[in-house]
């Protein structure tokens, strides 16, 4: 089948020709002509799978037959950068149209969003805390809207936003259609979409999300310390050209980072305490080449899209399996192949075990011929234990120069009682001293 075949609008597919698609995958093929129909669709396919094109275009279809210059069509996405790279592809897929959208996301100055959205943009791409804001404020008018899509509906329920949706779900008219993503199916979700769809068309559901077929996944056993070292050898040896590192905390993000610039490996960061602005530079950045390694936490792990990535390392081993499959879906996107790594310490084996079951089957382990696998090494992050026995000896150390200074103070002070007394009483015998004299004189006068 090809993209001509399901009846696009001409200027989408002078569109999907400039972006050098040849023929829909699966998904798109599967989930566009219901789309098109106007079903409700439910859809479950892995990260990488085109999804974002099987709900946009079908979209941007219908805006092209009946424009009308107002807000239609609402997109509500998990993470600032899910809704920044669904507002980037929407704007592609309709370069050749006069469909405008906006993406709306907190932790950055409101106005400008407040300006696109009255002004009636075709599309809105938004996270829902930040939408939630804009209706506050009477600044999201919704009553044309024809079309919801919710995409990564399990990321959404994982960061607590589902009482969050269905606050939005209250300030918008019950749409025409609504097309409904998820990687998993929760049993919140599937009760969330059975209130919101009708008799949905499913697509490609599967109980399980799996990596795409794609992705070779290799698991590297090495001591906590010598992670660092490790991702440096490879990424000499292997001629790594771009890698999405993953940590598990924004602490080892910021740490691994600092390490690798050190060793004159160009690197950014992204995760949660970075401002808007920050993640938007580094994102950009690498994906024009100005790093060679962008350091995310899982906020990122569903919002990075980067043409023709490579490599994948899960620096630190994910708790849950849907986390290591949604990360090492940030390559072999798009029917292409790349490399996943797995760093894994003696304290993540159960970690591992967990995503080998989650992917059915064993991953080949690594060892690297030539890596000193007993050097010292630089920890990215002191052990926990090594923390706390620090911060005890540290307030430890504290109360002692506590006590010390109070009670050299308290000497300091007894000796000022004493020898201020001594003071009193000889200014006293002074003073009387004095008193007796000047009586003498004024007698003998």
């Amino acid at each position: 089948m090809s993209f001509r075949s399901l009846g696009l609008h001409a200027d989408l597919l002078k569109a999907v020709d400039a972006l050098g698609f040849t023929e829909p995958t699966p998904i798109q093929t599967q989930a566009i002509p219901s789309a098109l129909e106007g079903r409700d669709l439910l859809g479950c396919a892995a990260t990488g799978s085109g999804k974002t094109a099987a709900f946009l275009l079908p979209i941007l279809q219908d805006l092209l037959a009946r424009p009308r210059g107002s807000t239609r069509a609402l997109v509500l996405a998990p993470t600032r950068e899910l809704a920044l790279q669904i507002c980037a592809d929407l704007e592609e897929l309709a370069r050749f149209t006069n469909v405008r959208a906006t993406a709306v996301f907190g932790g950055v100055n409101i106005k400008p969003q407040t300006k696109a959205l009255r002004s009636g943009v075709d599309v809105v791409v938004a996270t829902p805390g930040r939408l939630l804001d804009h209706f506050s404020q009477g600044n999201a008018p919704f009553r044309d809207l024809e079309y919801l899509v919710l995409d990564e509906a399990d990321r959404m329920l994982d960061m607590g936003f589902l009482p969050d949706i269905r606050r939005v779900l209250r300030h918008i008219p019950r749409p025409k259609q609504t097309l409904f993503f998820s990687a998993t199916m929760p049993a919140e979700i599937e009760k969330l979409t059975r209130e919101i769809l009708t008799d949905p068309v499913k697509v490609a559901l599967q109980v399980t999300a799996a990596p795409a077929a794609g992705v070779r996944q290799s698991l590297f056993p090495v001591p906590q310390k010598l992670k660092a070292e490790l991702l440096k050898t490879l990424l000499v040896k292997e001629g790594v050209y771009q890698a999405l590192v993953f940590t598990r905390t924004k602490h080892r993000a910021d740490r691994l980072a600092k390490q690798l610039n050190r060793a004159k490996v160009s690197a950014e960061r992204i995760h949660g305490n970075r401002s808007q602005a920050q993640r938007t530079r580094a994102l950009a950045g690498f994906k024009g080449g100005d790093f060679q390694v962008l350091v995310a936490t899982d906020i990122a792990a569903r919002g990075i899209d980067v043409e023709e990535l490579g490599h994948v390392v899960n620096f630190d081993v994910p708790n849950l399996s849907e986390d290591y499959i949604h990360r090492v879906g940030r390559t072999a996107r798009a029917q292409s192949t790349g490399e996943a790594w797995t760093f894994f310490a003696p304290d993540e084996e159960e970690n591992i075990r967990t995503i080998e079951r989650a992917v059915k089957g064993r991953l080949p382990r690594i060892t690297l011929e030539g890596f000193d696998y007993t050097a010292t090494g630089n920890a990215v992050e002191v052990p926990r234990e090594e923390r706390i026995a620090k911060i005890r000896a540290q307030r430890r150390e504290d109360r002692q120069r506590a006590a010390a200074k109070a009670e050299r103070g308290a000497r300091a002070e007894s000796d000022r009682k004493k020898g201020g007394g001594s003071e009193r009483t000889r200014g006293g015998r002074g003073r009387s001293r004095r008193r007796g004299g000047g009586g003498s004189s004024s007698r003998a006068a």
